[in-house]
């Protein structure tokens, strides 16, 4: 085992101890015109490149990794420079112990340098060079940015992004960003995808990831791809990512603020547990999800302090805190949230069998007073018609692939009568079941998983995406008060504790909270449309994101309404989407959000296409696809008024977008891309690639969002979902 000093100094080693300040109260420079030292292209040395990330106003973290095929086992000293200009004619002075930095094969010769005593809000460049021999192979060089100093009345620009899919798809969004001045980028989430070419979402042609460790590796729908397990394969995954040249050199240009969200580990993930086999097994796997962490401390900029040393024998979820906040000048207060390692399992399990009632008429009345519309009959299977309708769903439940044993106890009458029906279709008339009738005398009311869309056991649908609101809203209430909030316990105590503490002490303008994903309600009414009466509800689009926490978020919004002027940017649902979030007791008070769309990843409008493709239920649906191509005039319709709070949608982009934020106002520039755009290099044909910008701001003091209609403002009125 390695001591702890040198565990730590593979990772994060603090360089920067100033031998004189500079009389500008920076760091003092060298004169470096007398330096003849030759320097070698070491960019092949360097295959992921440099990046920097976590600006201060006194200090950054500068990030590389070496490779040398000789020297595979081998740790690698490295120096590291830092200048105020491209040339390097005038050097920071660095501590002579400190500016040589060690990268250690145990952590794949990855490391992070915190530069520390910088001047505020200047831009630095700095270098790594590798000395092999007689031969001094320098990296390309890095351009860095401090944040303004906290009293600093300055204006602050950054992009922020998400979902970075590589497999067969190209970064055209980040050749388009590499192009903007920004202060620094955010990166919400979604860096790497975990899977190697999963076609549900992802191309199964083109460029793409091949595990040197396949034993290591998850192998899903029997082997025809893999999902990563091993340190060894997300370590592949960076690797790979990184070495995408428009990625790069976004990374040289900017420094990064980022979190993770799922994909960093596996698609859907709550704490250490996936969700590929849709409750059929227990996917919980602590050291899947340590080498997924592992393997973010190695190659992300992250400043974790100088004390913190990942250890991969602590326990998770206290291994690593990524949650953390930023300062730049007056007007920005930087919050990033970490949504998936703390939270509990989805309200509606993958593996939850359809005709079990959840609450029963007593339980309802218990809570509410009375029992809802939304409830529906259901009769205990065991003793109803003398047992007859127990054994004959027995056996046709497993014949339909749902799990035998949950026939029994209080279950639905639409679910019995849906599979008895089907039983009745290959028997005689004179042996068939007469089919429950759902009015009959004396049947109590209460809701089952089917009511709340569970369809089909073992499925996403009527779990984490398409589940009915009106019965959703209810249980997910009931399940909050009994369990005094733990099933939608999303931060954790301590995090959750840390951001309101951090937002409600922050003095800044904005306070910005960089959230994974989306707070807005998305909500879809079926109602007015040509689908089957069974479909003809409200659904809600995706509880795994905020909308399954809908008590935590209201909890949440109540304190966030009176910090004031809080934003938060997000991404994981690649759209672009502008609203607020409001109180369900008085929408009127509200947060604005802004919603970026997915760097490379397929836009929301390709992914529900393929899910309603994948579902055997949803597939059969007449129309379902017409619906998909509509998604944003469903989310936005005045005729159902479903989401009033919704003033701008676009599921079928692309892109990133740009904040400037000033003690006024708050503006979003929404760039985006066409999706065909992403399946295509335009590396060296960047004026070929057509990017649209949609603009939006908040004012300070206010939480209405306006759009700009060809220079004049116009602020979304939500009573009559309209700009005005």
């Amino acid at each position: 085992m390695l001591k702890r000093r040198d565990f730590l100094r593979a990772t994060l080693v603090t360089a920067g101890a100033l031998a004189v300040p500079a009389c500008g109260g920076g760091p003092e420079t060298i004169d470096t015109v007398g330096d003849d030292r030759e320097l070698t292209d070491g960019a092949a040395f360097f295959p992921q490149s440099i990046a920097s990330g976590d600006p201060r106003p006194d200090s950054v973290v500068l990030w590389a990794r070496v490779q040398d095929g000789e020297v595979e086992e081998a740790d690698i000293d490295l120096e590291v420079e830092v200048a105020l200009d491209a040339e390097f004619r005038q050097r920071v002075a660095l501590d002579d112990g400190q500016a040589k930095v060690k990268a250690l094969a145990r952590h794949d010769h990855c490391v992070k340098v915190k530069v520390r005593g910088l001047a505020a809000g200047t831009v630095y460049h700095y270098r790594f060079i590798y000395v092999k021999g007689d031969t001094n192979y320098v990296s390309r060089v890095g351009r860095t940015r401090t944040a303004p100093a906290p009293d600093a009345d300055v204006l602050v620009r950054f992009a922020y992004v998400s979902c970075q899919d590589y497999i067969g798809r190209y970064y055209n969004t980040y050749l388009a960003l590499a192009e903007e001045e920004l202060d620094f980028f955010v990166h919400l989430g979604d860096y790497i995808y975990e899977t190697t070419g999963d076609p549900g979402f992802q191309s199964t042609t083109g460029r793409g990831v091949t595990f040197t460790d396949e034993e290591g590796a998850i192998p899903l729908e029997d082997g025809a791809f893999h999902a990563a397990r091993s340190l060894s394969n997300y370590r592949e995954l960076y690797r790979t990512y990184r070495s995408d040249a428009n990625l790069q050199r976004v990374h040289e240009r900017f420094p990064m603020i980022a979190t993770w969200d799922d994909h960093e580990f596996s698609n859907d993930a709550h704490g250490a547990t996936a969700t590929y086999s849709n409750g059929r097994v227990d996917e919980t796997d602590v050291d899947r999800r340590k080498a997924a962490n592992q393997a973010w401390f190695e190659y992300q900029p992250v400043d974790y302090g100088e004390d913190f040393e990942y250890d991969p024998g602590a326990e998770f979820p206290g291994d690593i805190r990524v949650y953390r906040d930023f300062t730049f000048g007056r007007h920005v207060h930087l919050v990033m949230t970490d949504l998936r390692s703390y939270r509990p399992d989805h309200l509606i399990p993958e593996g939850a069998f359809p005709g079990k009632v959840v609450l029963d008429q007593a339980r309802l009345v218990e809570e509410l007073g009375d029992v809802p519309a939304a409830a529906q009959p259901y009769v205990d299977i065991d003793s109803y018609g003398d047992g007859i309708y127990a054994s004959a769903l027995a056996g046709a439940a497993q014949a339909a692939g749902y799990d035998a044993a949950e026939v029994t106890g209080n279950l639905s009458v639409a679910f019995i009568n849906q599979v008895v029906a089907g039983v009745n279709e290959g028997l005689p008339e004179d042996m068939r079941l007469p089919l429950i009738d759902p009015v009959e005398e004396g049947l109590e009311r209460g809701i089952a998983y089917l009511d709340l869309g569970k369809m089909s056991q073992h499925s996403s649908i009527g779990s984490r995406y398409l589940a009915i609101k009106d019965t959703v809203d209810v249980y997910s209430a009931i399940r909050y008060k009994e369990t005094e909030g733990a099933s939608e316990d999303v931060m954790g105590a301590e995090q959750e504790s840390w951001f309101l503490a951090v937002m409600e002490k922050s003095t800044a303008t904005w306070k910005v909270w960089g959230n994974e994903f989306c707070l807005l309600p998305l909500a879809i009414d079926l109602g007015p449309y040509n689908v089957p009466e069974a479909f003809k509800r409200r659904f809600y689009m995706n509880l795994d994101a905020w909308d399954g926490f809908r008590n935590k978020r209201n909890d949440l919004l109540e304190r966030l309404v009176e910090v004031g002027n809080v934003v938060a940017i997000t991404g994981d649902i690649h759209a672009f989407y502008a609203g607020t979030a409001g109180l369900d007791a008085d929408p009127a008070k509200k947060i604005v959000e802004f919603v970026g769309g997915a760097v490379s990843s397929g836009t929301f409008r390709e992914l529900l296409t393929s899910q309603v493709a994948g579902d055997p239920v949803l597939s059969g649906v007449p129309g379902a696809g017409l619906l998909v191509a509509g998604i944003d005039s469903i989310l936005t319709s005045t005729a159902t008024k479903i989401n009033p709070h919704l003033a701008h949608a676009n599921s079928h982009a692309n892109g990133y977008a740009v904040v400037e934020a000033s003690g006024d106002a708050f503006l979003v520039d929404m760039r985006s891309i066409e999706p065909a755009d992403v399946r295509t290099d335009y590396t060296g044909k960047r004026g070929d690639l057509k990017v649209q910008s949609k603009r939006f701001r908040t004012l300070a003091g206010e939480s209405d969002i306006y759009v700009d209609n060809d220079g004049t403002w116009k602020r979304w009125d939500a009573s009559r979902q309209k700009w005005i």
